[in-house]
Order: C-alpha cells, then sequence, then structure tokens
C-alpha cells in the first residue's frame, strides 16, 4: 500500500446529475470535458473549441475609455508629457510596453516608470509622481496598478498631473479621484470582468488606434498567462491567437528572450509559464523592471540580444537564491513540529523571491507558509505568504489587521510588514484559526481528476483531442487523468535518480509515466502490482520517434504490496525500503544488520514469544521459518502492509527431492544381502550404482539410524540391527523434518510472484489459531 500524496476529487463523479445537456458530443470523451467547463450547449462548445476574434467585446463598453482617449489625444496633439507607470511582473512589463508602443504610433512625447519593489514596494508612490511633476509630465496612465491608489490620485491633482488608471485588480471600498477609470468590473455594460492588466492596456490601445492591433497580441498573450487570470472567454480568446502571434513575432526584443530560452518547438501556455515569464519576474524580483521593458522596446537586435542575456543571467541567479533560501528555511524548519502555519524568517533574505520560496515549502510540508526576511531600515519583518486551499490566509489575517504594518492579497497569497514582536501573537491566532477549521485531510493537497481511462484508450489521437481545449490556465486547467495498471517497469532516471518512470503495454504499445522528482517512490512500489497514477498526458518524440505518456503528479497503491527479493545475496541495498513514518519488523533465525536504518527497525527470531506482538507497517523476512504456522502466525498477528520477502536458500530440499520409498528399499535389501558394510569402500559403488548424491545417500543412512534399522560398528562399518520392529518412514523426525522443509520451499521460495502473494494473502486475511507442526532441527 503506497498512500497518495494529496487528495484525489474526480470531476466526472460530480457531473452525473447534468444530463440535461445539450452538447452532440455529450458522451464523448471531449464532451465530458466541455461540461466539466460548464459548457452545455452546442453553441458555448463551439465558442469555445473555435475562439475568434470576433467574439471579443467593443472597447467603448468599457467606462469613462472616451474620456481617457480623448485626454491622450489632446496631450499628444500638445506634445506634452506622458508617464506610462507600471509594475514590475511580467503582466505589467507587458501592459507597460504595449502601452508604449500605442502611444510611439501615435506620436506621443512619453515615457515610462516601473517602481523599484525594494525600494518604493507596489504601485504609485507619492515621491515617484512629484518626480514625474518635477520632469514636466503632464498626464500619467498607470497599467496593472492604480486602483487602490486613493492617496496617490489626490496627490496627482495637487501636482497638476491628470491621471487615468487602467487596472484589473480587486476594486477597493473607496475609489481614487482619478480623470479616468478603465476597469472591467467598474465597467456595467463591460460583460467580461476578469481581463489581466495587458488585457486592459490592449483594450484602451485598441480604442486609441481605431483599429484591432494585433501586432500586440504577444505581449497580451505572455501577460495574460502570466498572471494567472481565468482563461476563459476573452482570455483564452487573447491567449490562443496571441500565442500564435508569439509563434511568429516581430518583436525583436521578444524574440532575442525566446532565443536566450532555448526555445525552438512550438510554443503554448507552458512556455510562457515556465520559461519567459519567469525570465521577466525574475527582473522585477532582484533588480528593476525597467529594463525589461526597454528589452520590449528596442529596435536594436544587439541591445535586444545583450539584454536578453543579462535577463537570463538575473534568472538563473534567481534560481541560485531561491535554492539557498529553501535549503536554509528547510534547516530553521527541521527540528520544528509542523502542525499548523510555518513561520520562517532570516535577516538577509532577498524580499523579491520570498514568494517563491513559500510556495515551495507549503508543497513539501503542505502548510500554510509565511517567509520573511528583516528590513534594515526598519527592523520589521517583511515577506510573503502562500496557503492551502483549505486555508484563508486572507481572511484570516485580515481579522488581525491592526498587527499587520502593510497587508495585502487573497485566499492563497499574500504580503506583508509587521513589527517582529507581533510575530508570536499572528502565529499563535494563526494556528488557533488552523486547529479549528482543519482536518488532517484538509492538510493534504487537492488535485482534480477529470477522467479515468484505460490504458487501451491512451493514444496521440486521445492527446489531440485534449490538445483542443488548450490554451489551458485558470478555470480551464489541463486535464489531470487516472489510470489504475500494473506496470511492465518500474525504473529511476536522471543523474542522481531522483525521477522515476513507470512503462505500462498494452496490446503491444508502450506508455511511460514520467514522474520527476519522484525518483524516492522507487523503493515504494512493487512490481506486478497494480498502480494507481493521476496525471498530464502529453506526448514524448525522441529520435523522431513519437508514443503518449504521463507526466505523473501523484501516485497511490491501493493493496498490500509484496517486494520479491528472494535469491537476493546482497541485502545492503534493503535500508532504502524502511520507509518514514512507517513501522518495520525483521524476522529471521538471528538478528541481522540493516545498515544506518538499523534503529529504525524491530527484531524478532523464530524462537521468541509471539505473545505480545503488535501490528507493523512493514514485515522483512530475512530466513525461511521453520514452518508454515509460524510464519503465517507472525503475520496474521503484524497485519503487514509491505512485505519484503528477503531469503534465500543454499542447501535445497525441495530441489533435491526427497528419496522416494524404492531408494530406502534398496539399501535396505543391499545391508540385508551384506550383512554390514564399510562405507568408506562401498560409497563409491553404491553412489555409481544408483546414480546418487553423496548427501541423498548419508540422509537415507540417518533416518534408518533414527528409526533402530541400522547402526555404526566401529566408526566407518553399517551394521544392520536384527529383531527390529517395523516402523514406517513418517515415525522419523528427521524425514518429517526434510518433508516440512521441502514443503516449505516449494511455497515459499520456489512458487512464482503471484502464487506466493496468494499465499501471503491467506495469511493476511485468516483469523485461525495456527497449528503446531513437529519439527526438527529449528
Amino acid at each position: 500500500m503506497l498512500k497518495s500524496k494529496a487528495n484525489w476529487q474526480f470531476i466526472e463523479s460530480k457531473n452525473k446529475l447534468q444530463e440535461q445537456l445539450d452538447v452532440n458530443e455529450s458522451n464523448s470523451f471531449i464532451g465530458e470535458l466541455l461540461k466539466q467547463r460548464g459548457i452545455y450547449t452546442e453553441e458555448a462548445a463551439h465558442r469555445f473549441l473555435n475562439p475568434n476574434i470576433e467574439n471579443l467585446q467593443c472597447p467603448s463598453n468599457l467606462a469613462m475609455i472616451n474620456i481617457a482617449s480623448e485626454r491622450v489625444f489632446k496631450a499628444v496633439e500638445a506634445q506634452e508629457k506622458i508617464l506610462v507607470f507600471g509594475d514590475y511582473d511580467a503582466d505589467g512589463v507587458c501592459s507597460t510596453a504595449l502601452l508604449m508602443h500605442t502611444l510611439i504610433e501615435l506620436g506621443a512625447n512619453c515615457d515610462y516608470y516601473i517602481p523599484n519593489r525594494f525600494t518604493e514596494g507596489y504601485g504609485p508612490n507619492e515621491e515617484a509622481f512629484k518626480k514625474a511633476a518635477n520632469q514636466g509630465f503632464q498626464l500619467i496612465i498607470t497599467v496593472d496598478t492604480g486602483i487602490a491608489s486613493v492617496h496617490e490620485a489626490l496627490i496627482a491633482k495637487e501636482l497638476g498631473i491628470d491621471l487615468i488608471i487602467t487596472d484589473h485588480h480587486e476594486i477597493q471600498d473607496e475609489l481614487p479621484d482619478a480623470l479616468a477609470i478603465i476597469h472591467p468590473k467598474y465597467s456595467p455594460e463591460y460583460t467580461f470582468k476578469e481581463l489581466a492588466g495587458v488585457g486592459v492596456a490592449f483594450k484602451f490601445a485598441q480604442h486609441l488606434l481605431g483599429y484591432f492591433p494585433e501586432q500586440f497580441l504577444d505581449l497580451v498573450a505572455i501577460g495574460t498567462i502570466a498572471d494567472l487570470v481565468p482563461l476563459q472567454d476573452e482570455n483564452r480568446i487573447l491567449a490562443y491567437y496571441g500565442l500564435r502571434a508569439l509563434q511568429t513575432t516581430k518583436n525583436i526584443g521578444l524574440q532575442a528572450l525566446m532565443k536566450s530560452c532555448g526555445i525552438e518547438e512550438v510554443l503554448t501556455e507552458e512556455t510562457i509559464g515556465f520559461l519567459i515569464a519567469p525570465r521577466i519576474n525574475a527582473v522585477g524580483r532582484l533588480q528593476n523592471a525597467e529594463f525589461v521593458v526597454k528589452l520590449l522596446l528596442t529596435t536594436s537586435k544587439q541591445q535586444a540580444d545583450d539584454i536578453a542575456q543579462e535577463v537570463n543571467a538575473i534568472n538563473q541567479e534567481r534560481q541560485q537564491i531561491v535554492a539557498k533560501i529553501v535549503k536554509e528555511a528547510d534547516k530553521l524548519l527541521e527540528n520544528e513540529k509542523q502542525d499548523g502555519i510555518i513561520i520562517v524568517y532570516k535577516e538577509g533574505w532577498n524580499e523579491g523571491v520570498l514568494g517563491i520560496v513559500a510556495s515551495r515549502l507549503v508543497q513539501k510540508y503542505d502548510r500554510p507558509t509565511i517567509v520573511l526576511t528583516v528590513q534594515e531600515d526598519t527592523g520589521q519583518l517583511k515577506g510573503s505568504a502562500r496557503s492551502i486551499p483549505a486555508f484563508n490566509l486572507f481572511k484570516s489575517c485580515m481579522e488581525i489587521r491592526t498587527l499587520f504594518t502593510h497587508f495585502g492579497g487573497h485566499s492563497q497569497a499574500a504580503g506583508m510588514t509587521f513589527p517582529i514582536e507581533n510575530l508570536q501573537q499572528i502565529k499563535d491566532y494563526l494556528n488557533c484559526q488552523i486547529a479549528e477549521q482543519l482536518t488532517e485531510e484538509d492538510f493534504k493537497q487537492v488535485i482534480e481528476v477529470s477522467k479515468t481511462v484505460k490504458l487501451s484508450e491512451v493514444n496521440e489521437q486521445l492527446v489531440h483531442k485534449v490538445n483542443k481545449l488548450a490554451p489551458f490556465g485558470m478555470k480551464n486547467p489541463k486535464p489531470i487523468f487516472h489510470i489504475n495498471e500494473v506496470p511492465a517497469q518500474i525504473k529511476q532516471m536522471g543523474a542522481t535518480k531522483n525521477h522515476l518512470k513507470l512503462q505500462f503495454k498494452s496490446n503491444g504499445q508502450w506508455v511511460d509515466g514520467v514522474g520527476f522528482r519522484k525518483g524516492d517512490l522507487f523503493y515504494k512500489i512493487a512490481g506486478n502490482t497494480p498502480v494507481s497514477i493521476v496525471g498530464e498526458l502529453g506526448i514524448n518524440e525522441w529520435n523522431g520517434n513519437k508514443k503518449p505518456q504521463f507526466i505523473i503528479e501523484d501516485i497511490k497503491v491501493e493493496e498490500w504490496q509484496l517486494f520479491d527479493h528472494r535469491g537476493r545475496k546482497n541485502r545492503s541495498e534493503l535500508e532504502n525500503y524502511v520507509l518514514a513514518n512507517n513501522t518495520h519488523l525483521l524476522i529471521g533465525n538471528e538478528p541481522y544488520s540493516i545498515g544506518e536504518q538499523q534503529e529504525a527497525v524491530d527484531q524478532l527470531t523464530y524462537g521468541a514469544k509471539t505473545d505480545h506482538l503488535q501490528a507493523y507497517d512493514t514485515l522483512f523476512i530475512f530466513d525461511l521459518p521453520p514452518s508454515l504456522d509460524k510464519l503465517r502466525e507472525i503475520i496474521n498477528k503484524t497485519q503487514p502492509t509491505i512485505i519484503h520477502a528477503s531469503y534465500s536458500v543454499k542447501t535445497s530440499s525441495f530441489l533435491d527431492g526427497l528419496p522416494d520409498r524404492a531408494a530406502f528399499k534398496w539399501l535396505y535389501a543391499f545391508l540385508l544381502q551384506r550383512k554390514e558394510i564399510h562405507l568408506e569402500k562401498e560409497q563409491a559403488f553404491i553412489l555409481k550404482h544408483k546414480g546418487w548424491s553423496k548427501e541423498r545417500l548419508h540422509f537415507i543412512i540417518e533416518v534408518f539410524i533414527e528409526l533402530g534399522f541400522i547402526s555404526y560398528k566401529n566408526d566407518d562399518i553399517l551394521h544392520l540391527n536384527t529383531n527390529i520392529k517395523k516402523r514406517n518412514l513418517h515415525d522419523s523426525v528427521l524425514y518429517r523434518a526434510q518433508l516440512t522443509r521441502a514443503e516449505i520451499e516449494e511455497e515459499l521460495y520456489y512458487s512464482n510472484y503471484q502464487q506466493l502473494k496468494e499465499w501471503f494473502s491467506n495469511c493476511l486475511s485468516s483469523v485461525e489459531t495456527p497449528k503446531e507442526e513437529v519439527v526438527y532441527g529449528f
């Protein structure tokens, strides 16, 4: 048995109530996936599967966009200085570049400004606005920020600067007093409310230019996908066409950036999510993101290549910093019991990457996590938080808002600053909330599984069908599928064997399951056992060959497992199977060493009493038992979910076979004829004549001696006794012991895997009191 790391929630079972669906493919594979996305009609299915630019709403539906456009046209005509004020993440950077391209095309006198994360923090600030006023800017347009900048809007008015806010973040209780606010959620006539910041900027650009600016769709795709907004409706259309535009982009900066990423294949949302966006975000996390905007605006190929290489270097530095902080955080946490909120801090940690670190720790510990650094100037703690699905961190923190100097975010992520003396009070309160609200199961991650599929269904055609739902993202996740099959092969991959590969075979076709960073599970999965995996479907292409594969997210084995190590001489490898959080028992004829894991394993010899034996998770069997009933008793009392058969046979009673009655009869007749024989002289003749082994001959002699038929006269002369009673071979303890030994070997050593597993299964389910066997020499 192997427990899954996450809770698996099967979506298909939740949609059984939707029997009234009007999708032609309602019984088909894709039809089921569409229903899971709330698509129940043929019309809705067609719109989803065939994104169309014509289905985008008119920008004029956005409130105040006409006021904003008139002010921009006035500034362009008068050559007033316009400042585009953006944000330092991928959405903000792309929004800034997009609007700058638009203003440049209009002939505006314009520039851009990205605040420094470390010295200015998020969003517009008073000092930046004052600096802009001193530089002669008369109009500021925010992109991807500004909706909460009530104070800054007043400052702009005092400075005589007109402020246009374009944003998509949550609207607060009070709106800024700006000349115009372009925001989907502030626009009753604009029915789609979930545009990214770059989506709002794109709509403004379209309104300003008077045509659909498809040349900016590449930037829209990056910002939209990177900002994790729902990829539905307009966002789906923009991302769909944006990915196509990015594939053939004419933006020199994007060309250089993708070249530095090593992107050559067809672009997908994963290309942005894992390669492009992290590099853009890395700059804002470690430095000032303004020069990424410069990359997206440049017309110089040399300059683009230089900046792209620098961006790549910064991203590598970011990766190293994250890895270092995660390692240090693990060190700080290693002696602490993790039963509630994790709060960890250290002076000198880079605040720009603490959100990433928090996410890594949540994945490892399955606990809400706050990671903080000490601010040098104030001595306060500042950092980021990430939560688990079952706990609304934002809501709980808002209940103690007065303890924070600054706080903001949503249910699963937040940023905060607070005095260090408030740390314990914050931790105690959140731990109390967690204890009241969550059960043990709530701490496990949740994986929503779209459908169980048969191995025979998995092929390239199926993968292509699934990809019709792309691009994937928020509210349109890549489907997760489940299979339960017996792997044909289980391997570790990678230079450090840190990846897992399961190979399944069906009708001559191989399907791989690849689990990245799951190499440790190799020692938790037995061969010849059904394994349940959940993961994404994809196609692996190698040397021109294509075959479908699963990217494994989680694994479980729902039945007890037998690991077959029979006949293995080297047992040192078995210490890898001593699993954390499991109880282990080793049984044999004598105590054995199991390497560095010795203290984690209890020992029991076959001769010891078993009256007080209790349940164990894992059972190592290092020697064959003296009787089948003895082992049956131990297994029945311990009820292991994992059994390791780790014994071998040096001299086999089963293979050598017991001599039959004819063999005993022949030797007895030979002795009867000779009365006595000199064993050393006659042995060679007997062995050659009968084709026996020396061991067989001596076994027959020992049985005869035990039954009193013969005895030794001197040291090497066998003498036939007279006046003896007739006795059965089974009267011999030695004969019965050898017979028992052969039966044990046949059942436990020479049986195939399925036969052995069936025997153990009967032991696990048996509740009968074992019978004693009469054995000899054990």
